[in-house]
């Protein structure tokens, strides 16, 4: 099976988007993950939505690499937000050729989430790209039966939920969840490993979120039958920030370990 494994920003988060399509050219990635609106105030902030020089710059390495982008973000759902403040962002990941555009839930009020999340999947989809919803414990999109619920009630078909193993797990989402989820809506899957202690707060929660998550197959993840439990051969997005780790070993060797990491687990699914 040919399944697309890509490269999320958050794993390599202190290079710069040409640098990290080389990066995943190097480390035996199909796809990356381009985070073209920062998550964080903290993060690194890159001139790359419009027709920047960045942009062209990563748009050679793609052509150079053959790298592909699988998704964009990071979109967040929140009060005061329209979808139209988002198009430029939009139209630089059609550009890019992304398939799929990241969508974080960040209003209270349900209602309104539920609205501001279809009329950005409607804008989504006029340039051809999918909205997933990514439910984290922090968010107003907190586990997967709440994602599964307000895409639901979206009604479009270019609607999505995104499971991370990091949140599915910290949000004590269950498998038997995923079963409940249509086919058509789980479009691709962020991969990762945590450790089987889950921090006693929300802030401990997160930080261990942006920084410190394992490799694939070696923390306390069901990771096969998380597989098992999803669609056959969608794309994986991996997904594995390292903080300490970064500090003696380089973005490219922390990404080969991570692809590997990913491959044993793949093996033992019959990849």
């Amino acid at each position: 099976m040919n399944r697309p494994i890509s490269l999320a920003a958050l794993t390599v988060l202190e290079l710069a988007p040409p640098a990290m399509v080389r990066c995943a050219a190097d480390a035996g990635y199909s796809h990356i993950g381009m985070r073209l609106i920062p998550a964080t105030a903290t993060e690194p902030q890159y001139d790359i939505v419009g027709d920047t020089p960045l942009l062209r710059e990563v748009e050679a390495a793609l052509a150079d690499t053959g790298v592909k982008v699988l998704d964009a973000e990071i979109f967040r759902i929140q009060p005061g937000k329209r979808a139209a403040d988002y198009e430029a962002a939009i139209a630089t990941a059609a550009r890019l050729g992304a398939s799929e555009l990241l969508v974080a839930g960040n209003d209270p009020d349900d209602a309104r989430q539920i609205a501001a999340f279809a009329a950005f999947c409607e804008l989504a989809d006029s340039y051809g790209l999918g909205a997933v919803l990514e439910f984290m414990p922090w968010t107003d999109a907190k586990d997967l039966a709440a994602a599964a619920r307000i895409v639901a009630r979206s009604g479009c078909a270019n609607a999505g939920v995104l499971i991370d193993p990091f949140h599915f797990s910290r949000s004590r989402s269950r498998l038997e969840d995923i079963a409940r989820v249509p086919h058509t809506q789980l479009r691709y899957l962020q991969f990762c490993d945590v450790p089987a202690a889950i921090p006693p707060s929300m802030d401990a929660i997160l930080a261990q979120a942006r920084a410190e998550r394992l490799f694939p197959g070696e923390g306390a993840l069901d990771l096969v039958a998380l597989l098992r439990a999803v669609p056959a051969g969608i794309p994986l997005s991996i997904e594995v920030p390292t903080q300490a780790l970064a500090r003696t070993v380089d973005a490219t060797e922390r990404a080969r370990r991570a692809l590997a990491a990913t491959r044993r687990v793949l093996a033992q699914v019959g990849e």
